[in-house]
């Protein structure tokens, strides 16, 4: 393997990373470096999270970039918050030398005012949301007609969080004359087209097979019901004392109730999902990076840009319907050429997913059990023993306090001394495992009931539902608009609604499973344009809903949003009314909504 000085890399950067710690290049760095140094191709790299790409795309950059001009090179485009500082905190260690270059980071939820002033004071990297950037645009703060370099960071994650749009219209404000560096770990057709559109001749680098994931990484999963997904978290969880992971649900719904059982129950866990304001972003990131935090409950938005060392687990309490989601969830471990674990909690109806993500990964998963009571106890005491043996004693300071500890203890033998202090943890566990019930399941066919969430209990973790709906951007929908709808026909509010994915003629939906049946039925009837709207579940609760009803095609009754005729939604005998007085489709009215 090369040494990064022999990659044509300046001896100050060498020196640099030197000092940060890194003596040789990664696969990607190895290749990409010298490539990218030409300063005169266009790159598409493949290489999954955890591989280096930041110092793949970011060393080349800080050689190619003047910085005695203060006009803005380079543009960099990430999907989220988290991986825009990340990118930035990167570039910044990497320049450590380099005093008169200036980076900023832009992204909401953050001041837009402290990015503007800093912007103009002349910057030559500029760190990017796409969202956040396309507001600056729009106020004519940012310019790129002097633009060489644009990094597209995990492409594939910035066109499913539904950025397509954002990124043509950045990329088309810009000179032809510049690279594009398109980083992903998947390589699906909407990141295919980014580089037929956007690139020429690009040179391409793929780390591994297409769509593989880590090596290092070993995938696990157990089988349980339902409603035991959380107990089999904790009782993983207290089997493996040493757990530093990231725990992934589908919705906000869920991570934050699963953050909160957690914390209740007494683990060291926070939440990290989009309803939190930045300042609480930055503090339970904060804590984790720090390893003050044991365990972070995320969605899969907000933990993307997460780059912290040492993550030795990643638990899905539900796999993802998209295999990039899995891709990148696991791939918060096993970092840097370490080792990790990702474990899905998955039940029968979810074990036709393991075998998809076996076929594409290419990567066999171990079926392993849930640990028994026993089980949990018996390492929970090897876990202390081996931490009072490997205690470090201040004999100094602690010899003054000895006496008295002696002659308290006089009177035991050595035997007894280590029985108690073993009990003084093993107690709590043992009384909690006692007779503990085996929550193990076997692989055979999923019943076929339909589970609503009620059935659960109000303190057992509920998952969440993935539902289609069979219109999208080209009906003019936003996000916004699609909730305002989901919230007004379903009769439900925001905060049991999760996350929209929003495509060309359909859309999907994520809700809390509770209210699946209701926003089903209070679609029923309902046209878009003249289009019958159509829901269906999606996802590994498909087949289980699809027995209480085979297939949903409405059309009894009409409701337009864009005008034509149609009768009153009644519903339970009554009309159904919003907050803006009745429902009617004469005239296209509705009250509250706007039209269409």
């Amino acid at each position: 393997m090369k040494s990064f000085d022999a990659l044509g890399l300046s001896g100050q950067l060498v020196e640099t990373i030197r000092l940060m710690g890194f003596e040789s290049p990664t696969p990607i760095q190895e290749q990409a470096i010298p490539i990218l140094l030409t300063g005169n191709t266009d790159l598409v790299g493949l290489a999954q999270t955890g591989t280096g790409k930041t110092a793949a795309f970011g060393l080349p950059l800080l050689e190619l970039i003047d910085d005695s001009n203060r006009s803005t090179q380079a543009l960099i485009l990430a999907p989220t918050r988290e991986l825009s500082v990340q990118i930035t905190s990167d570039l910044e260690k990497f320049s450590a030398g380099m005093k008169n270059l200036s980076i900023v980071t832009v992204y909401g939820g953050a001041s837009i005012s402290d990015q503007i002033r800093k912007i103009r004071q002349g910057v030559q990297i500029i760190v990017a949301t796409p969202g956040r950037l396309i507001d600056l645009l729009s106020r004519k703060v940012v310019d790129l007609t002097a633009i060489r370099y644009v990094i597209l960071d995990e492409a594939d994650e910035m066109l499913n969080m539904g950025f397509k749009e954002d990124i043509d219209d950045i990329l088309s404000t810009m000179p032809k004359q510049k690279n594009v560096w398109l980083f992903s770990a998947t390589m699906p057709r909407e990141v295919r087209e980014i580089s037929k559109n956007y690139m020429t001749n690009p040179q391409e680098l793929t780390m591994g097979e297409r769509n593989q994931g880590n090596e290092n990484i070993d995938h696990q999963y157990i089988v349980v019901d339902d409603r035991d997904k959380y107990l089999a978290l904790k009782r993983f969880v207290d089997y493996t004392p040493d757990i530093f992971g990231v725990i992934f649900c589908r919705t906000k719904i869920d991570t934050q109730k699963i953050a909160e059982h957690l914390i209740k129950d007494g683990y060291n866990a926070d939440s990290l999902h989009g309803d939190l304001t930045q300042m609480q972003r930055d503090r339970v990131m904060r804590s984790f990076k720090n390893k003050t935090l044991q365990l972070l409950v995320a969605t899969d938005v907000a933990a993307r840009g997460i780059d912290v060392s040492g993550i030795t687990h990643v638990i899905h309490m539900n796999m993802p319907d998209e295999m990039e989601y899995y891709t990148h969830r696991s791939g918060r471990t096993a970092r840097a050429g370490k080792k990790g674990i990702s474990l899905a909690i998955i039940s029968k109806k979810e074990i036709g997913r393991i075998q998809q993500v076996e076929r594409s990964l290419k990567r066999k998963f171990s079926k392993i059990n849930v640990p028994s009571g026993d089980e949990v106890c018996q390492n929970k005491l090897l876990a202390l023993v081996h931490k009072v043996k490997q205690v470090e004693v201040n004999e100094e300071e602690i010899d003054s306090f000895l006496p008295e500890v002696y002659h308290e203890l006089k009177d035991l033998t050595k035997e007894d001394i280590i029985k108690r202090f073993a009990s003084i943890e093993f107690n709590r566990f043992l009384e909690y495992y006692r007779d503990a019930k085996d929550l193990n399941k076997s692989e055979g066919r999923a019943t076929r009931s339909y589970e609503s969430g009620s059935d659960a209990g109000d303190d057992q973790f509920i998952t969440g539902d993935r539902i289609f709906i069979n219109v999208g951007k080209m009906d003019d929908l936003e996000k916004g608009t699609l909730l305002g709808l989901i919230c007004d026909f379903g009769e439900v509010t925001g905060d049991v609604v999760g996350k929209i994915d929003l495509k060309g003629a359909y859309s999907f939906f994520e809700v809390d499973k509770k209210y699946t049946e209701q926003i089903m039925k209070g679609f029923e009837g309902v046209e878009v344009r003249g289009r019958k709207v159509r829901l269906e579940l999606s996802g590994p609760n498909k087949e289980q809903y699809s027995d209480k009803k085979k297939e949903r095609f409405y059309g009894s009754k009409k409701e337009s949003f864009g005008g034509g005729s149609g009768g009153e939604r009644r519903s339970g005998g009554g009309d159904r009314r919003s907050s803006g007085g009745d429902r009617r489709s004469s005239g296209g009215e509705r009250k509250g909504r706007g039209r269409y």
